[in-house]
Parts: C-alpha cells; sequence; structure tokens
C-alpha cells in the first residue's frame, strides 16, 4: 500500500483514482504483487513519511497528477503562444539585430591603428587621466599582440550597443517611478524578479522566441539582466533630491519640464552615473555568459577553454576581460568623480 492511499480511500475517490475499476489496465508490478500476497515492504513510520507532493499521492491514485504535468503543461502552453508572441516580438527587437550587427562589423572592421588611438581620446575626453588612457592603450596592444584584440573588439561593440540601450530605456523608466509611486510600486517586483533570476534562465525562453544564429536574442538577454541598476538608481537619485530644492523651484514658477531636466536630473546625475557604471560591468558579465547563445567575444575563447580543457586559452581570455572590465570601470568612475567635482564648484 502506499503511504495516502487512505486519504483517497476516506475521501471515496478509489473509484475515481481506478478508473474503471481494474486500475490502470496493464501488467502488475511486482511491488503490486508482494502487497497481494502479504510480502511487501512494512509501512514506512512516522519519521519516514513523505511530503504529501504530487508524486507521493500519485503512488496512491494514478488518476492523480504527477509534478512532471505542471512543467509540462507550462512547456506546452508556451508553445502554443510562441508563434504569436514571435510574430509581435520579431519587428519590435529587429533594429537591436541591426544595430548589433552593425556595432559589430563597425568594430572589426577599423584598423587597429585607427581604433586603439580613437580609444584612448575618447577615454581622455571621459577621464582626463594621462595615466588610463596610458592603461588602455597598452592593454589593447597586448590583446593585440596575443591575436585577442578582433575578440575584445566584438566583446566592447556588444557592451556598447547592450550598454547604451539600457540608458537609454532604463533612465526613463527611473524617472517615471519616481514621479508615479504605483507605477514604482508595479516596477519594483519586477526588477526584483529581473535581478535574482539565474543568468542562464534568461537564455531559456529566448532560445525558443528566437534563432541562435539572430543577435537579439543574445542582446535581449544582456538588455535584461543590465538595466537593473540603472532604473533603481535613476529612480533612487531622483527621490533624494532635497525637497528645499523642488520648494525653491515651485517659487520661481518652473514647470515639472523644468524642474525636470534643470534641477532633478542634474543633482540626480551622481547617482544616474552610478547606475550607468553598473550596468556596464554587469553588460560585460552576462556577455561571457551569453557566448553559449552565439554572443561573440571573449566569453566564446572562455567557453572554448571549458569545453576544451584548454588552461591557456581559458585564463588569457578571462585576463583579457579583466582587462575590460577595468577599462571600463575606471572610465565611468573618473566620469562619476567629475560629475561631483563639477556640482561641488
Amino acid at each position: 500500500m502506499a503511504t495516502y492511499d487512505w486519504v483517497f480511500n476516506s475521501l471515496g475517490l478509489r473509484s475515481w483514482c481506478d478508473g474503471d475499476g481494474s486500475g490502470s489496465g496493464g501488467p502488475m508490478s511486482m511491488a503490486d504483487l508482494l502487497n497481494q500476497t502479504g510480502g511487501g515492504a512494512p509501512d514506512p513510520s512516522l519519521w519516514d513519511t513523505p511530503f504529501p507532493s504530487m508524486d507521493a499521492l500519485n503512488d496512491a491514485c494514478d488518476a492523480f497528477p504527477q509534478s512532471r504535468q505542471v512543467t509540462l503543461g507550462l512547456e506546452r502552453g508556451f508553445l502554443d503562444i510562441k508563434d504569436a508572441l514571435s510574430y509581435v516580438l520579431d519587428p519590435i527587437t529587429q533594429p537591436l539585430s541591426w544595430a548589433l550587427e552593425w556595432a559589430l562589423w563597425m568594430f572589426q572592421s577599423t584598423p587597429w591603428w585607427i581604433m586603439i588611438p580613437l580609444l584612448g581620446i575618447l577615454v581622455l575626453a571621459i577621464s582626463r587621466s594621462w595615466k588610463l588612457v596610458a592603461f588602455v592603450v597598452l592593454a589593447f596592444c597586448a590583446m593585440a599582440f596575443i591575436d585577442y584584440y578582433v575578440y575584445a573588439m566584438q566583446t566592447l561593440a556588444v557592451i556598447f550597443v547592450c550598454a547604451t540601450l539600457c540608458v537609454l530605456l532604463g533612465v526613463p523608466i527611473g524617472i517615471l517611478m519616481s514621479r508615479s509611486d504605483p507605477f514604482e510600486r508595479t516596477m519594483i517586483p519586477v526588477l526584483d524578479m529581473l535581478q535574482t533570476l539565474p543568468p542562464f534562465v534568461y537564455l531559456i525562453p529566448l532560445i525558443f522566441l528566437f534563432s541562435v544564429t539572430e543577435p537579439k536574442l543574445y542582446g535581449i538577454a544582456i538588455i535584461l539582466y543590465a538595466i537593473v541598476p540603472v532604473v533603481r538608481l535613476t529612480n533612487l537619485g531622483i527621490r533624494l533630491v532635497d525637497k528645499e530644492v523642488i520648494e525653491a523651484a515651485d517659487a520661481f514658477g518652473m514647470t515639472d519640464r523644468q524642474k525636470l531636466f534643470g534641477v532633478q536630473i542634474p543633482l540626480a546625475l551622481p547617482n544616474i552615473m552610478a547606475g550607468v557604471n553598473q550596468t556596464i560591468m554587469m553588460s560585460l558579465a552576462m556577455v561571457v555568459i551569453a557566448s553559449l547563445v552565439s554572443a561573440p567575444g571573449l566569453g566564446v575563447l572562455v567557453l572554448r577553454g571549458i569545453r576544451n580543457l584548454e588552461l591557456g586559452v581559458g585564463l588569457i581570455s578571462g585576463l583579457g576581460i579583466v582587462l575590460l572590465a577595468v577599462i571600463l570601470d575606471r572610465s565611468t568612475k573618473a566620469a562619476l568623480a567629475r560629475v561631483n567635482a563639477a556640482q561641488k564648484s
């Protein structure tokens, strides 16, 4: 006998469990034969009593669904709406594929003797630090020397597109959250879910919706994973603006638009820049994981090192990712320091 036979017997559901009264209709198992002859295993003690889960109840009643049917139902439901979702999402997300393809082409086709000085000039404009510029130039020259330059450019191109889109989408969402308490209460659970889901989980539904050869597959995964910090910190920064400053703006007769762009966003800029920094770092982390679904760059080499047990390839490509992370982190932090210094002066 199964542990929970008494539940269905006491409820008068034994006939429902047995169907037509003959059980499952198939050949009896050895356990059933032993139970009929009295040679079965003794009933479990209270200590060993299993939780009344779906599978445990199914052992007592064949008509009761198993837990696998829950996951199968979810899978079938998703597959039923997959075509409709793809029909709606394909045209909306296609520009992301075009942007990624264009960025990859531009970063890879530009000669190194143009791209590396351009990156140095950009870092100098952001940070005003010649030491950081020298570090950037030496880092890219080192990666080019060991023939990892193309992979580094691919990673940089993907981060450039995805981080830019995160900022363009995340800052307005954060502003809306700061101006509407109901919208903030709606978005917080969504952001919590995006922040706590394991990175690999982002890839599962996207693989069903889009082809692995489409750049938007990994682009959407990176954006969903990395957009949370810039949304949260934009909302927080605007809400932390002093009430007295807002009251002074009201006294001067500023409209809501003027207060937003003339007072709130400038004062919240340090928090927004901190969110941008974290978004860039999370984009870089997700690029490596997205290499599982054809994302180009240094993550491909990390994956190759794992699959083929090539220790050197994995370590060197990992070091390249660390160099990119340091460059991006120091550049954005230098920009944040300049913003803070400008506000204090």
